[in-house]
C-alpha cells in the first residue's frame, strides 16, 4: 500500500528507528546544513527539526540519505524489485498471439490504474495565503558559506506545456530574493525550460506552481529522467502502486497533489529582464556561479495546518542526493537494456555525481563494440552529459570500484583505448573553457581481441583452483579462524 503523504512516511521511519526529532533551537542559515552534512556522511537517520529559529514548521531532511531509507521509500527489499515492474511495462513488442495481446492488455490495465485522479480539494488548502507574509513563513535554508541566499532545494516545479497541454514536474533548485519572487534554475536542456521557451514565443506569462511536500514517490518522480511524452505524475502512480490524487490551484489550471505540504502558485513573465541567481554549494562538490535565470513571483501559498517543510543540501558526495541517483541507475536500467541488449549492468559512482562517470559491463560480440556502446550512451537523453564511460566485460563487477579500478589499470593501452569526443555537456560542469560545451572520453577497458588488432596472446586471470578453494572453505575453522 502506498504512503498516504509525507506524515505518514515520516511515521513509518520513526517506528522503524530510522528518524530522530531534534528539539533543540537550530538556525536555518547554515546550522541546520551541517548538522545534516555530519549525519549523511556516517548513513545516519532522517532528521526532524522541531524547533528552527523564528518558524512555527518543522523542517524534514535527509528523509532518503541511506540504502534503507530509499528502499522503505519505495517500499521494496531491493530497487530492483522496481526495475522489473517497469520492465514489464516499458516492453516494446507488438503481440503476435492470443495470450500475447491479453499480457498487453493487462500492461495497459496497469497503465490506466496509474493515471492521476482528480479530486476537489485535499489537505494543501486547509490554508490559503494570499496576501504577505508569503515566502516569509516558509524556513527556506541556506546550506553553504557563500551560497548567494535561501534556497528552496527539493521543490516540484509544475508547468505546463501551451501547445498540447502536457504537464511537466522537474526539480530546480529556487533561490529566495524576497517575500514574493525567487530565482527559478532551470537548464536550457530541461523541460521547463522548453515550456518557458514556447510562452516567451506566444507572448504570454507561464503559469507556475510549486510543490513542497508530498510522498516519497511523488517526490522522486520530479528528478527522474523521463521522456516528455511520459508525466511525472502517471509515473508517481506506476511507483506507488496507486492513482496520485490530484486538485486544481487557486489561481492557475495547474493540477497538483492534494496531499502536498505546501503550494507556491505563480508566474514567470518570460519578457521580465532575467535576475542573478547563485552562487550555489552543489552536488560537485563545487560552488556553481551565479548567473542570471528567470525571475519566479509567488502570489498566493496553500498549506496543510501541520505542515513540515522537507529540504535537501547537496555538496560533496556522499550526500543523500547519491541516494536518489542510486534509484534511478536502478529503475532505469531496464530501459537502457531494451535499446542496447548486450549491456550487462551499469554502474553510477557516488563520485562521479551522476553526470561525470559510468561503469559499463557488456557482452561484447565483435570488434569495436566497446566503442559502438559509448558512442549509444551519449545519444540517450540525458546520458549524454557523461563526462567519463568506462567499457568493461559481462564478467566484471561494475558495482565494485576496486575491481574496476583493477581491470582499467591493466586492460587499457592508452593510445589505443581512449576515445575523445566533443558535445553538450551539464549546465554544472566548471572544467570546461566555456558553459555547456566541451569535450567526454570513453575508456575501452575490455580485453582486446586479435580481430581488434591485438597482436599478443591476453593473460588469463588468476583464479585458484574450485576444488582447493572448497577444502579451505571446509576447514577455514580448523585453521583457527572465524
Amino acid at each position: 500500500m502506498s504512503y498516504k503523504d509525507l506524515h505518514n512516511f515520516i511515521h513509518v521511519l520513526e517506528k522503524d528507528g530510522d528518524l530522530r526529532r531534534i528539539a533543540a533551537p537550530v538556525d536555518r542559515i547554515l546550522e541546520i546544513a551541517e548538522i545534516a552534512d555530519r549525519v549523511v556522511k556516517r548513513e545516519g537517520p532522517a532528521l526532524l527539526f522541531e524547533n528552527v529559529k523564528g518558524f512555527k514548521f518543522p523542517v524534514l531532511i535527509n528523509m532518503f540519505g541511506s540504502n534503507g531509507r530509499i528502499l522503505r521509500a519505495f517500499e521494496v527489499n531491493n530497487l530492483d524489485d522496481v526495475a522489473d515492474r517497469l520492465s514489464e511495462i516499458i516492453d516494446p513488442e507488438i503481440p503476435t498471439s492470443f495470450l500475447g495481446k491479453i499480457k498487453s492488455l493487462s500492461k495497459l490495465k496497469k497503465l490506466a490504474d496509474c493515471i492521476p485522479k482528480t479530486v476537489k480539494t485535499g489537505k494543501c488548502k486547509e490554508v490559503i495565503l494570499d496576501k504577505p507574509p508569503l515566502l516569509d513563513i516558509l524556513p527556506v535554508l541556506k546550506t553553504w558559506p557563500e551560497d548567494g541566499g535561501p534556497f528552496i532545494t527539493l521543490p516540484l516545479v509544475f508547468t505546463k506545456d501551451p501547445e498540447n497541454g502536457s504537464t511537466n514536474v522537474g526539480m530546480y533548485r529556487i533561490q529566495v530574493y524576497d517575500d514574493t519572487s525567487c530565482g527559478m534554475h532551470w537548464h536550457i536542456h530541461k523541460d521547463g525550460a522548453r515550456h518557458f521557451k514556447k510562452y516567451k514565443e506566444i507572448g504570454k506569462r507561464i503559469p507556475v506552481s510549486v510543490v513542497i511536500g508530498s510522498d516519497p514517490a511523488v517526490i522522486y518522480s520530479a528528478t527522474a529522467p523521463l521522456p516528455p511524452d511520459i508525466e511525472e505524475m502517471i509515473f508517481a502512480g506506476f511507483l506507488r502502486g496507486e492513482a496520485v490524487k490530484l486538485v486544481k490551484c487557486e489561481t492557475n489550471d495547474l493540477m497538483v497533489p492534494a496531499n502536498a505540504e505546501f503550494v507556491l502558485e505563480g508566474y514567470i513573465d518570460p519578457n521580465e529582464d532575467f535576475r542573478l541567481e547563485g552562487p550555489f554549494g552543489d552536488h560537485t562538490g563545487y560552488y556553481s556561479l551565479e548567473d542570471f535565470y528567470p525571475v519566479f513571483h509567488v502570489t498566493l501559498i496553500t498549506h496543510r495546518k501541520d505542515a513540515i517543510y522537507p529540504a535537501t543540501i547537496v555538496g560533496r558526495p556522499p550526500m543523500e542526493d547519491c541516494y536518489i541517483g542510486k534509484a534511478t541507475e536502478r529503475f532505469f536500467l531496464p530501459a537502457i537494456k531494451k535499446i542496447f541488449p548486450e549491456i550487462i549492468d551499469i554502474n553510477l559512482p557516488f563520485e562521479g555525481i551522476f553526470h561525470d562517470l559510468v561503469f559499463i559491463s557488456i557482452k561484447k560480440s565483435y570488434p569495436g563494440h566497446a566503442k559502438k556502446v559509448m558512442h549509444g550512451i551519449w545519444g540517450l537523453g540525458l546520458m549524454m552529459f557523461m563526462k567519463i564511460i568506462v567499457i568493461l566485460d559481462e564478467d566484471v563487477n561494475v558495482q565494485d570500484k576496486n575491481e574496476v579500478i583493477w581491470r582499467i589499470s591493466n586492460n587499457i593501452d592508452p593510445k589505443r583505448d581512449i576515445t575523445f569526443v566533443e558535445g553538450p555537456i551539464d549546465v554544472l560542469e566548471h572544467a570546461s573553457d566555456i558553459p555547456n560545451y566541451g569535450s567526454k572520453m570513453g575508456i575501452d577497458a575490455t580485453k582486446k581481441w586479435a580481430s581488434e588488432g591485438y597482436k599478443r596472446k591476453w593473460p588469463n586471470d588468476i583464479v585458484m583452483s574450485p576444488d582447493i578453494k572448497k577444502l579451505v572453505d571446509e576447514r577455514w575453522k580448523e585453521y583457527g579462524f572465524n
